[in-house]
């Protein structure tokens, strides 16, 4: 009986032992489990060395401090960005891996594509815009058309015979010509070239009329004296050319231009996705920041949780008529 007694007093309290023993095993285990407890891999779905990249690896560096960790940065270029989006959006979403995000594998780039592996809204969480691209409307500098409005009368009085490039179908530049087109009512041929490198080569040997490329890539080549900016399709002046109106200015309505921003794939735990997005914002908000990506060409737009998918949204019912209208079909 004695014996029976204390070996009902004992197993409890070697079971509480034990559960004191083992609690700050329990608690160390806890906190490694906080996020985050290794480095997380931003993939960038674009080539490196390019104004993607370079973004990519500013904001990468920064993030990496205000996480104190590692924020490693992959380039997995291919498909148009599609390739690198997807891997993100098969990942585990747990935060460790984020894509930078842009309109070719979002919006509207996916209106254009006649499959895709993802559904570019229910398979992310889309956690901050960084801020949008415009691009320049640009000829070389010997072209007639010293203005933009002279291009746009040149285009609307020999129709079919004036041509533009892009860095690709469906690209932004693409897409903001394809926007002129239809609201200047001409008839401008589009010559797509795989990336922008190929297409500015061409035009300075004169065999284009003109194209639609990023500032970042333009600005050495217009104030080296070889092209001449005529236009930005931004929905304002340029502050690096405030001398050249926007685009909108010449045709109105005509803005466009690529955008970036950091996603996740979806059911990214709530706490997760606050942390990344607050980090990322005070990131761009950052004036220092703010002043170098403007030297960069961007124009920092800090967008958090449902505005950046209201944005996201905007793209789509902005560029579905213009898709619809010119039949554009990307395979």
């Amino acid at each position: 009986m004695t014996q029976s007694l204390t070996r009902r007093r004992l197993v409890p309290a070697l079971l509480l032992a034990g559960l004191l023993g083992g609690l700050p095993g329990a608690l160390s285990g806890a906190a490694a489990q906080a996020y985050p407890s290794r480095p997380v891999k931003l993939i960038v779905p674009f080539p490196p060395g390019g104004s993607t990249d370079v973004i990519a690896r500013m904001i990468a560096q920064r993030l990496g401090d205000a996480l104190k960790t590692p924020v490693v940065v992959e380039n997995k270029p291919g498909a148009g960005s599609v390739l690198g989006t997807d891997a993100v959006a098969k990942a585990t979403a747990d935060g460790y891996t984020l894509v930078v995000s842009a309109n070719p594998a979002i919006a509207p780039g996916p209106l254009m594509r006649t499959s895709m592996p993802y559904d570019p809204i229910r398979d992310f969480t889309h956690l901050a815009l960084l801020g949008t691209f415009p691009n320049g409307f640009v000829v070389r500098a010997e072209h007639p058309a010293k203005t933009m409005a002279e291009f746009v009368a040149m285009a609307r009085a020999r129709p079919g015979s004036i041509n533009y490039a892009s860095a690709g179908l469906g690209s932004a530049g693409f897409l903001t010509g394809e926007l002129l087109k239809q609201a200047a009512g001409i008839d401008m041929v589009h010559v797509p070239y795989k990336g922008s490198g190929p297409a500015i080569t061409d035009l300075l040997g004169g065999q284009l009329d003109g194209m639609f490329e990023s500032l970042v890539t333009a600005t050495g080549y217009v104030r080296g004296g070889k092209l001449r900016l005529l236009a930005v399709s931004g929905d304002a002046r340029s502050k690096t050319f405030s001398d050249v109106p926007a685009l909108t200015e010449v045709v109105p309505g005509v803005v466009g231009g690529a955008w970036f921003g950091i996603s996740a794939p979806a059911r990214l735990p709530a706490n997760t996705a606050l942390r990344l997005q607050a980090e990322v914002q005070a990131i761009v908000n950052a004036p220092d920041m703010q002043a170098r990506l403007g030297e960069l060409g961007m124009t920092p737009v800090p967008l958090v949780g449902a505005d950046f998918l209201a944005f996201i949204q905007t793209e789509n019912r902005k560029w579905g008529p213009v898709i619809k209208a010119g039949k554009i079909t990307v395979e």
